[in-house]
C-alpha cells in the first residue's frame, strides 16, 4: 500500500462517531455499528412513521442479526416518497425546519418532498466539514457555486461547514452569467470551486478563451449531476487543478460520498448511511464488484428516515482497497440512471453519460441537450452549446465524434438512425440534471430501457 496518498479524513470521522480509541476502525467494527443503527432506524420508523408501520408490517419484530438480512425488507421508492412523504416523518411538524421540494417526471408530475430536522441538517454540516478538509484548510478561499439563498440549502450548509474549517468561503450561487462568475473567482482569489460540472466547465473554457489570468483555482469539487471524465480532464488541462467528485442526492441528506486524493471512487458516508447494490430488475442484492442500482438506508436521521431507498443510479462497489489505505466502502462513478438508457434495437443502446464523454471532449462545448424521437427511422437531435463568440466545431467533426459510440455508428449504418446536430451560443446554464428527452412511440426492442 502506497503511503504518499493521504488517507481520507472520513476514516477518522467515522471512528469519532463510533467512539473508537486511536482514530482508526476495522471493517468489522463498522459493520457492527451499522447493524446497531439499522435496528434502531427500523424500530423508530415502525413506532413513529405511519407509512413504515404499514410498509414493514410483514417483517418480524426481532430485528436484524446480520447486515445481509436487510435485503429481506421491502424497498422504498421515489413513488412512495411522492405519495406518502408526510407519513414517513417521525417528528412533529414543529421539529421540521427544512422542506426540500423535488420536481419529478412522469404522468402525475407530483413533486417529492424531503423533510429535515435541525439535527439532520447538523449531520450534513458535519459531513461537509469533514469531507471538505480533503480539499481545503484554514486560510484557503472557496467559491460556492451552488444554491444557497435560503437557510438550510446546500450552499448555506456548505458555507457553515467551511467556516468551521477556518476556510474563507464566498457564496456566489448557480452560474447564470459565466463572465461574471469568472471575474468573481479571480477577485476573491478562490483556491477551490464547488459547483455543477457543466457550469464549472463553462467557466474554465471562458477563462481559457480570453487568455486566462494570473489566478486559477487549485482544486474543484463537482457535484449535483453526473460527472463526466471528459469534464474532469478538461478542468485539469485548462487550470492544472485537482478535481474531486462528490456523490449525493437530497434524499441522502445531500452528502453520500467523496473522493480522496487517490481519485479511485467515492468513500461512502458510512456513519450516517448504509449502502447496497441490487439488481435493477429483480431487486436482489449483488456482490461487490457487480453493477446494479444503488440503494441506501439512513442510519442517524431523525426527521424523515428512509429504509432501502432506490436511487435509480447504476454503479458498483470497488473491490480492491484504496491507495489511501481507507477501509470504507467505495462507489465507482455512477454509470447511468436505471431509466436513462436509450435503445435502438439489435442491442444498440447508449446513455447521457456516453454522450458526455464524446461531446465534452470537443473544443468550446459547454453543454448540450439530446432528444430521441422514435419512428420507422429514429431521430437523435443534439443542440450543442458553445461559448458566446466561440467557434463551434464543424458538423462533420461533431458527427465523427458521435460515431465513436458503437450504438450510434451501428444504427446509422443500418439505416435505423438519423442524427441532427445544431450549435447555439448561450451562456445561460440550467442547473437541472441533464437527461435524454424521449418522444415518439417505442417498439419492441426499441425505446428507453427500464
Amino acid at each position: 500500500m502506497t503511503t504518499d496518498v493521504r488517507i481520507t479524513p472520513l476514516d477518522a470521522w467515522i471512528a469519532g462517531k463510533m467512539g473508537t480509541a486511536g482514530g482508526r476502525v476495522t471493517r468489522e467494527q463498522i459493520n457492527c455499528y451499522q447493524l446497531i443503527r439499522l435496528n434502531e432506524t427500523i424500530s423508530r420508523a415502525r413506532s413513529l412513521s405511519p407509512f413504515y408501520r404499514k410498509h414493514l408490517a410483514g417483517m418480524g419484530l426481532n430485528g436484524l442479526t446480520r447486515l445481509e438480512q436487510i435485503a429481506e425488507y421491502p424497498l422504498t421508492t421515489a413513488a412512495d416518497v411522492t405519495a406518502h412523504a408526510l407519513q414517513m416523518v417521525c417528528v412533529s411538524q414543529s421539529q421540521i425546519n427544512r422542506v426540500v421540494t423535488l420536481n419529478t417526471s412522469g404522468t402525475s408530475g407530483n413533486p417529492k418532498r424531503i423533510y429535515f430536522s435541525p439535527f439532520d441538517q447538523e449531520l450534513t454540516i458535519d459531513f461537509f466539514q469533514c469531507g471538505m478538509s480533503t480539499l481545503v484548510g484554514p486560510g484557503d478561499k472557496a467559491l460556492i457555486l451552488l444554491p444557497g439563498e435560503r437557510p438550510g440549502s446546500v450552499g448555506d450548509l456548505l458555507l457553515q461547514a467551511l467556516l468551521r474549517l477556518g476556510v474563507l468561503p464566498t457564496y456566489y450561487g448557480l452560474v447564470e452569467n459565466v463572465p461574471k462568475a469568472v471575474l468573481r473567482m479571480c477577485q476573491v482569489k478562490a483556491n477551490c470551486l464547488v459547483g455543477v460540472p457543466v457550469q464549472v466547465l463553462a467557466m474554465a473554457r471562458y477563462w481559457e478563451k480570453w487568455g486566462g489570468s494570473e489566478w486559477a483555482p487549485r482544486c474543484a469539487l463537482l457535484s449535483t449531476d453526473h460527472i463526466p471524465a471528459a469534464i474532469t480532464r478538461e478542468l485539469k488541462r485548462i487550470w492544472n487543478c485537482e478535481v474531486y467528485e462528490h456523490y449525493g442526492m437530497t434524499e441522502m441528506g445531500l452528502g453520500g460520498g467523496l473522493e480522496c486524493a487517490a481519485h479511485e471512487g467515492c468513500h461512502m458516508r458510512e456513519a450516517d448511511l448504509y449502502f447496497e447494490i441490487v439488481d435493477p430488475v429483480s431487486a436482489q442484492p449483488l456482490p461487490d464488484g457487480e453493477y446494479g442500482e444503488v440503494v441506501f438506508t439512513t442510519l442517524t436521521r431523525q426527521g424523515m428516515p428512509l429504509i432501502r431507498y432506490r436511487t435509480g443510479d447504476i454503479s458498483r462497489f470497488i473491490v480492491n482497497q484504496c491507495q489511501c489505505g481507507s477501509i470504507l466502502r467505495r462507489l465507482e462513478r455512477v454509470r447511468s440512471r436505471k431509466d436513462g438508457t436509450v435503445c435502438f434495437g439489435e442491442g444498440w443502446e447508449f446513455t447521457i453519460a456516453d454522450l458526455d464523454e464524446v461531446l465534452f471532449a470537443l473544443p468550446e462545448v459547454t453543454n448540450f441537450t439530446a432528444e430521441v424521437n422514435y419512428g420507422e427511422i429514429t431521430k437523435l437531435k443534439l443542440v450543442i452549446v458553445v461559448l458566446a463568440d466561440g467557434q463551434p466545431p464543424d458538423q462533420p467533426f461533431a458527427l465523427s465524434a458521435l460515431r465513436q459510440l458503437p450504438a450510434i455508428q451501428a444504427a446509422e449504418q443500418a439505416g435505423k438512425l438519423m442524427v441532427e446536430v445544431e450549435f447555439v451560443r448561450n451562456l445561460t446554464l440550467s442547473p437541472a440534471k441533464r437527461s435524454i428527452r424521449v418522444t415518439g412511440l417505442a417498439r419492441e426492442g426499441v425505446g428507453s430501457a427500464v
